[in-house]
C-alpha cells in the first residue's frame, strides 16, 4: 500500500479545510427587557448589608443602600449617620460590628438618607493590583473551553477600575467573564476559615490572543500565561455594590450571574454551580501559594509578596459558560498543523494552531469590538456597565 507523506497530506487537508467557516454563536438567544439594567433587587438587611460609594468633594463617601430602582439609588450616608468621614467597610465593621451597623442603618433618620443616580457610584472599596483568580470553576465553561483537568488558580495583576470604566479592545481578541469576587474583611492566612467575607462583582476581561500565545497547551491547568493574557490596564472593572452577607457561604450559591453584550444575553448561571466553593477556593489558594509564574519578565505568585489574602485583594471565583472563546476546533488544529509544515517547521505545531485560531476569530469578528456595551447585572450584587473602546 502506498503511504502518503505528512508533508503532502497536511497541505492538502489545509486546502480542503480552509473553506470551512468559523462557526460560533452565543450560548443564549435572549434580549434584555427595557430598563432591566436600571433595577437591582437589594438583599433584606437581615440577610446582608449592601454598601456603595460616591465621591463628595473628591473623597469617597460610604453609603448603605436601601433600594436601587429606575437607575436611582436610595441610601444612608454613613458619614452623616456616624458624624465623621466613613470611607471603608472593613474598618467600619471592626469598629462597630455587623449587628450594630445594621441597627444604625435601620434607625437612620430622614436627614441621613439621600437619593442619587446609580451612574454616580464609584468602586465600592479600595483595591491593590494583586489578586487571585480561578479558571474553569464552572463545569459547562470547562467543557466549552476543552479543559479536562478541573479548576485551577492563577495570579491576576491589574488595578481594578470602576463599574462604568471603558475597556480598550486594542489589537487583541477581547473576551468577557462575569465573576463573583470574594472580599477579605481582614487578612486571611493559611488554615483560617473567615466568619464573614464581602462580595463584589468583577468582569475578568481577557485578551484571548495573548493568552493562547502564552499557555502550556499540554497543561492548561498550570495557569501558565493566564496572568499575562488577563492583566492589561482596565481588564478588571468591579461592580457598583459591596455586599456583606450574614452567611456568605449560603448567599453565594443563590446568586444568578448574568452578562449581556449589546443587550443580548451571553452568560447566565447560579453561583451554586461552582466546582470549588468559597472554602475550597481559599484552601486551594494557600495550597498553591508557593507557585510562581512568568509574567512580562517577572515572577508572580498568588499572594504577591505576603503570606495572606489581604483586604485590598480579591479572590475571583471563576466564570460560567457563554464566553466568546469556546475551544479550538479539530479543523483548526489540522489546519494549524499544516501551517506549521508549510512554514518550514518553525516554532511548534501549537504555534501554528494558535495563529490559525486567531486569524479565524479576527476574520469572523466574534470577539468584542469598539462601541460594544458589556453589562453585568446580578440581583443583590449590583451592576458593571462598560463601553469597549479601540
Amino acid at each position: 500500500m502506498m503511504r502518503v507523506a505528512p508533508t503532502v497530506l497536511l497541505p492538502a487537508l489545509a486546502v480542503v479545510l480552509g473553506a470551512c467557516a468559523f462557526h460560533w454563536e452565543p450560548a443564549f438567544d435572549e434580549t434584555a427587557a427595557p430598563g432591566v439594567f436600571d433595577d437591582v433587587a437589594i438583599a433584606d438587611p437581615s440577610e446582608a448589608l449592601t454598601f456603595a460609594r460616591t465621591l463628595r468633594d473628591g473623597a469617597p463617601r460610604l453609603l448603605a443602600v436601601r433600594a436601587y430602582r429606575q437607575g436611582t439609588v436610595e441610601a444612608v450616608d454613613l458619614s452623616s449617620l456616624f458624624g465623621r468621614p466613613v470611607a471603608g467597610v472593613a474598618a467600619l465593621l471592626r469598629e462597630q460590628g455587623y449587628d450594630a451597623i445594621g441597627r444604625a442603618i435601620a434607625g437612620a433618620g430622614a436627614e441621613h438618607v439621600l437619593s442619587l443616580p446609580a451612574a454616580e457610584l464609584v468602586a465600592p472599596l479600595d483595591l491593590g493590583a494583586a489578586h487571585v483568580a480561578a479558571g474553569t470553576n464552572y463545569p459547562e465553561h470547562a467543557g466549552e473551553a476543552g479543559v479536562q483537568e478541573g479548576p485551577f488558580l492563577f495570579a491576576k495583576r491589574v488595578a481594578p477600575t470602576g463599574p462604568y470604566a471603558p475597556v480598550a479592545a486594542g489589537d487583541g481578541l477581547l473576551d468577557y467573564e462575569v465573576e463573583i469576587a470574594l472580599v477579605p474583611l481582614a487578612p486571611i492566612r493559611a488554615g483560617e476559615k473567615p466568619a464573614q467575607m464581602g462580595l463584589v462583582l468583577a468582569n475578568d476581561y481577557t485578551d484571548r490572543a495573548t493568552l493562547l500565545r502564552h499557555i502550556d497547551p499540554f497543561d492548561v491547568a498550570s495557569g501558565k500565561g493566564f496572568t499575562t493574557g488577563k492583566s492589561f490596564p482596565g481588564y478588571m472593572p468591579v461592580g457598583n455594590l459591596l455586599v456583606v452577607p450574614r452567611d456568605f457561604r449560603t448567599f453565594v450559591p443563590e446568586l444568578q450571574l448574568e452578562l449581556y453584550v449589546n443587550g443580548r444575553l451571553r452568560q447566565r448561571e447560579r453561583g451554586g454551580a461552582m466546582i470549588w466553593d468559597s472554602d475550597e477556593l481559599l484552601r486551594q489558594t494557600f495550597a498553591r501559594a508557593g507557585l510562581r509564574w512568568q509574567h512580562r519578565g517577572a515572577e508572580v505568585s498568588l499572594l504577591g509578596d505576603g503570606d495572606a489574602l489581604d483586604e485590598d485583594m480579591l479572590l475571583l471565583t471563576g466564570t460560567p459558560h457563554g464566553t466568546v472563546f469556546a475551544g479550538v476546533s479539530t479543523a483548526q488544529k489540522l489546519r494549524g498543523a499544516a501551517r506549521w509544515v508549510l512554514g518550514g517547521f518553525r516554532g511548534s505545531v501549537g504555534d501554528g494552531v494558535v495563529e490559525t485560531y486567531i486569524d479565524d476569530a479576527r476574520a469572523a469578528g466574534i470577539f468584542l469590538a469598539p462601541d460594544d456595551e458589556v453589562v453585568v447585572r446580578v440581583d443583590r450584587l449590583g451592576v458593571i456597565r462598560n463601553r469597549v473602546t479601540s
